[in-house]
């Protein structure tokens, strides 16, 4: 049985993890095929857009904590061995430069909710939860979370989520801004697919130096991120697209990209 499934729907991937057994917990095959597969959509040019979802009742428990035992004791090195995948993972949702949907079926927690956030957008079930599930057994945040986390809620929420780690449900987290929408029971992949159909008359090039410009603003000194955005408008205002959407504006007419 494959642990990731893929399937490809007029250009938007959808990557589902398929360990429901084990509510798609974390082992180390698992994360080397979403990082794998991640990379390799990330620079396929038919591919305008990637959704990750889980199968069955949950989109991710997080670590897959029995796999981790089955390794031996040492959990120093099993944890750090699994993380730097899971680091390669969502460094490749970050670099991607297309958007990456997570539509949150069912419970993310741990490392779950760590992919989650990594993504551009999440699309949640009504029914979904989040739970941050480190600190109650003694871990900490891993997969960029303690990156994403206080710049998706502010501050003192993110340290009020790793202080008593209670459930989040669906309302809470589209009011804190973890999620961008909240859908019907068992609609968030359809809703994560329908999210990347309206950027339809965004050039991808565009959202995609975009998008890289934004992450990196979080880490960048204010002067260096004023000279990437004069470097790249100036490269992006010289593709085809922008010569189009300039176009477009000075004709009064709607652009057409391709």
């Amino acid at each position: 049985m494959k642990v990731l499934k893929t399937e490809i729907h007029n250009g938007i991937a959808v990557l589902t993890m398929n360990r429901p057994e084990v509510f798609n917990a974390l082992d180390r095959s698992l994360l080397i095929e979403l990082s794998n597969t991640m990379e390799a959509l990330g620079l396929d040019r038919r591919i305008r857009g990637v959704v990750v979802t889980g199968e069955g009742k949950a989109f991710c428990c997080g670590g897959d904590l029995k796999w981790i035992d089955r390794q031996g004791k040492n959990y120093a090195k099993t944890f750090y061995d699994l993380v730097g995948e899971f680091n390669r993972c969502v460094s490749n949702i970050r670099m991607m430069p297309k958007p990456c949907v997570a539509a949150i079926n069912g419970l993310a927690a741990g490392g779950g909710m760590s992919l989650a956030l990594a993504c551009d957008f999440r699309v949640m079930d009504a029914s979904a939860s989040f739970m941050q599930a480190y600190t109650s057994r003694g871990l900490s945040i891993d997969g960029g979370g303690t990156f994403s986390l206080p710049r998706l809620v502010g501050l003192s929420r993110a340290l009020e989520i790793v202080a008593f780690d209670d459930m989040i449900d669906a309302k809470k987290a589209v009011s804190w801004g973890l999620v961008t929408e909240v859908v019907n029971e068992g609609e968030s992949k359809q809703g994560a697919i329908r999210l990347i159909e309206r950027m339809k008359k965004i050039p991808l090039s565009s959202f995609g130096v975009s998008k890289g410009l934004i992450y990196e603003s979080c880490q960048t000194p204010f002067d260096m991120q004023l000279k990437k955005e004069q470097i790249m408008l100036a490269v992006c205002a010289d593709k085809k697209e922008g010569r189009e959407g300039i176009a477009a504006f000075l004709e009064k007419r709607n652009p057409v990209f391709t």
